[in-house]
């Protein structure tokens, strides 16, 4: 943790001596393209990694931002790649030698909040009044199992949303997270709420079912959580944990999570014997260190929910007994329990009293915005390149991009 910090405080000394250039991650670009497009070398930063880094180069997404750090005669100095909102690939040079670390991404995050009179639609009124494609993502998704904005908006209606937005480098950085939304359907207002739970409550308490089986294994123990950043204690490095681990005994059943069919099934690594499932809406579920699949399971079949599909084991790198699982949104690791549930949950006792609470003072914010209006400022684009030298600190240094 110490040599983290001191490498951060290293780079930020280094842009005071340094050219600092921008980039978007292009689509179908591969971590191995980018090094060879760079002249940076590939056995040093790539070849000589163990596996578990070379699996983290495939986790670069299209269209995130990246920085290069480059020396007065145009030579790379170090890279950040952000490979989710938590965890970063850097490339660094030390004694003339180009070296590979991941190490957590430090962020800010700031509650804003803003509201919109509805004239077309929410998806068009958010995005034309923030610039944000995130932000009408988020709003749509949010309330797209409970409202149809097809037939119930009418002109004049209102929303208001408050989220939370992370800032990396002065610029807003991965999705926004919407703690609390209002939104009016011929005059009639609808809350969303996101509780202290981590998930989506109406205004009742009231929590609408998903697809999603929450647990694949029956009675088995949660023994490792989701998490992008984690300091492995015997490897000492960062690494991320994308997925929840349930440990059970050795041939317990495993059940499919959602209706879907089987796009692989075999042994993979690290993870052992490895089913993936496709399910509707790009989601992808993996079951990883199984000791062996149920009979008829194979590569393009069709599975429903609950149906048993393979059993625990201890198979690839594995400590124990135990089922990895994996959910994916077209490619991108999401938390599972934030995601998958049993059924529609109603919210009673502490719980419910520990939600009204949270609802009040989220409805009072509301309230105070609908009163004020304050006007919303959008943020302006910022240049791909600037330099820490001498020059003069430009008007828009510091500003944000709205999609950033």
């Amino acid at each position: 943790m110490l040599r983290f910090l001191i490498l951060v405080v290293l780079f930020w000394t280094s842009l005071f001596s340094s050219e600092i250039e921008r980039y978007r991650w292009i689509n179908g670009e591969t971590y191995l393209v980018f090094l060879e497009k760079n002249n940076l070398p590939t056995k040093e930063l790539y070849y000589n990694l163990d596996r578990d880094d070379q699996r983290l180069t495939e986790e670069l997404l299209t269209g995130v931002h990246y920085q290069v750090s480059k020396n007065s005669k145009g030579q790379i100095e170090q890279v950040l790649l952000p490979l989710n909102d938590e965890l970063q690939i850097h490339i660094y040079k030390e004694n003339e030698k180009y070296k590979f670390e991941a190490i957590p991404i430090i962020t800010t995050t700031q509650t804003e909040t803003f509201s919109v009179v509805i004239t077309s639609s929410p998806l068009y009124n958010i995005q034309k009044e923030t610039g944000s494609k995130k932000l009408a993502h988020i709003f749509h998704s949010s309330f797209k199992n409970s409202l149809n904005f097809k037939t119930g908006i009418k002109p004049g209606d209102t929303l208001v949303m408050i989220y939370e937005q992370k800032y990396r480098l002065g610029k807003t950085f991965s999705m926004p997270v919407l703690k609390a939304a209002m939104v009016e359907l011929s005059g009639k207002k609808h809350y969303l709420y996101l509780n202290n739970d981590e998930k989506y409550y109406d205004e009742k308490g009231s929590q609408a079912e998903e697809f999603l089986l929450g647990r694949p294994v029956s009675g088995a123990r949660l023994s490792s959580t989701f998490t992008k950043r984690r300091f492995h204690p015997v490897l000492k490095k960062w690494k991320a944990h994308l997925g929840v681990d349930y440990a059970a005994r050795p041939g317990t059943p495993v059940m499919a999570a959602g209706d879907g069919f089987i796009n692989y099934a075999a042994n993979a690594g690290s993870y052992g014997n490895l089913i993936r499932i496709s399910h509707a809406d790009g989601f992808e579920t993996r079951y990883a260190h199984l000791k062996s699949f149920k009979s008829g399971v194979k590569k393009g079949r069709n599975v429903k929910k609950g149906q048993v599909i393979a059993y625990v084991g201890n198979t690839g790198r594995s400590t124990g007994p135990h089922l990895h699982f994996e959910l994916r949104k077209k490619g991108v690791a999401i938390n599972p329990l934030t995601v998958v549930q049993v059924a529609t949950v109603n919210l009673s006792g502490k719980e419910k009293a520990a939600f009204d609470s949270l609802r009040k003072e989220y409805n009072d914010s509301i309230d105070a915005h609908l009163n004020n209006k304050p006007e919303y400022v959008k943020a302006r684009k910022t240049r791909p390149k600037c330099y820490f030298f001498n020059e003069p600190e430009p008007q828009n240094l510091e500003e944000t991009e709205a999609d950033g």
